[in-house]
């Protein structure tokens, strides 16, 4: 059975590493490891040692203490506290949206935002 905070940390790792572009076969190659092992982590279906956090940290150019950041955010969402998820930027469709948002000109970005804040307040 998986612990709360390794999903945590996998999450995290895949996070930073979708955010600088990095696939897992060249982060596990960084390492040192096989790709299938960062896979595992990244869903936390096992456990991250300290010494391969370390290394992990280093190869994707975050502190350790960065796999942690949102972990109180996120025991909180898992109790049904919260709507908006508290690593909502670890969520791939989230990142693949905000691109995206982004590449959509000013003035027909505004008038999505107003959309999409009507829908949410229908719903």
């Amino acid at each position: 059975m998986t612990h709360h905070v390794d999903v945590h940390v996998g999450k995290r790792v895949r996070h930073r590493r979708w955010l600088i572009g990095m696939t897992q076969q060249q982060l596990a190659q960084q390492v040192g490891i096989k790709f299938q092992q960062i896979q595992k982590y990244e869903t936390g279906a096992n456990r991250i040692s300290a010494s391969r956090l370390w290394d992990i940290a280093e190869a994707l150019d975050v502190p350790v203490s960065f796999f942690f950041e949102g972990l109180e955010d996120a025991q909180k969402e898992d109790s049904g506290k919260k709507s908006v998820p508290a690593d909502l930027m670890g969520d791939k469709e989230a990142l693949d949206l905000v691109r995206s948002y982004y590449a959509i000109p000013e003035n027909q970005r505004r008038r999505l935002f107003e959309l999409a804040r009507v829908l949410s307040d229908v719903a």
